[in-house]
């Protein structure tokens, strides 16, 4: 079952973005960034919000879309860690968290590929880990996702459709080939319980059993 493109419009077009996200959209333009549609970020905030996340760390920066949704569903005082190979695409996102008036200590940017980052931060540490970034890297982030996230934390992996390709057995190129590998993997983990939900481009949604 497809989903029907005017209901995605209509999940989307439920959320009304304020001008800071409207801006950070156009930026994600500018650099050809494909940002998380409005319903997505929105599944984010709920999802922060309902966990009380304190301590999230996200894999792609982009130009800040993501991390807006993710602060503003955050616990007071919670801090997102946000890792992005690109430093324009930091510089863009500090706009955006500026411009939303995050205090700068509430968003902590760090420049460098992500397979090299994510081996040095704290297992067990995160409430909540958001899988984004290059895709054909989505079943290694997945693996490191899994040891950062602590117990009854959420992992969730932006993209999970691949814009319709993953549910074609025939498209075979590396993005489609890394996302299913990633999907298989959670589905097969007996320490995950996950849901694969269709909204914008699919998100999938683990919680680490306790």
């Amino acid at each position: 079952m497809t989903v029907d493109p005017a209901l995605a419009a209509f999940a989307d077009d439920f959320v009304s973005e304020d001008d800071v996200l409207l801006a950070a959209r156009d930026a994600a333009d500018e650099w050809g960034v494909d940002s998380l549609s409005p319903g997505t970020g929105s599944t984010l905030r709920v999802i922060a919000s309902a966990s009380q996340a304190r301590a999230v760390v996200e894999i792609g920066t982009g130009v800040g879309v993501s991390g807006v949704y993710l602060v503003r569903g955050m616990a007071p005082g919670g801090i997102l860690t946000s890792i992005d190979v690109e430093p324009d695409h930091h510089r863009s996102a500090r706009a955006t968290f500026a411009a939303a008036g995050f205090a700068p200590e509430r968003t902590r940017l760090i420049t460098g590929r992500a397979l090299d980052v994510l081996p040095r931060l704290t297992d067990g540490g995160y409430d909540l880990v958001l899988i984004d970034g290059r895709r054909t890297e989505f079943p290694e982030y997945m693996e490191q996702a899994v040891r950062l996230a602590r117990p009854g934390g959420v992992i969730i992996m932006a993209h999970a459709l691949g814009h319709g390709r993953v549910a074609d057995p025939a498209q075979r190129d590396p993005e489609t080939t890394a996302i299913r590998e990633a999907l298989r993997a959670v589905r097969g983990a007996d320490g995950l319980t996950a849901s694969l939900v269709p909204i914008g481009d699919g998100l999938l949604i683990a919680t680490v059993n306790a």
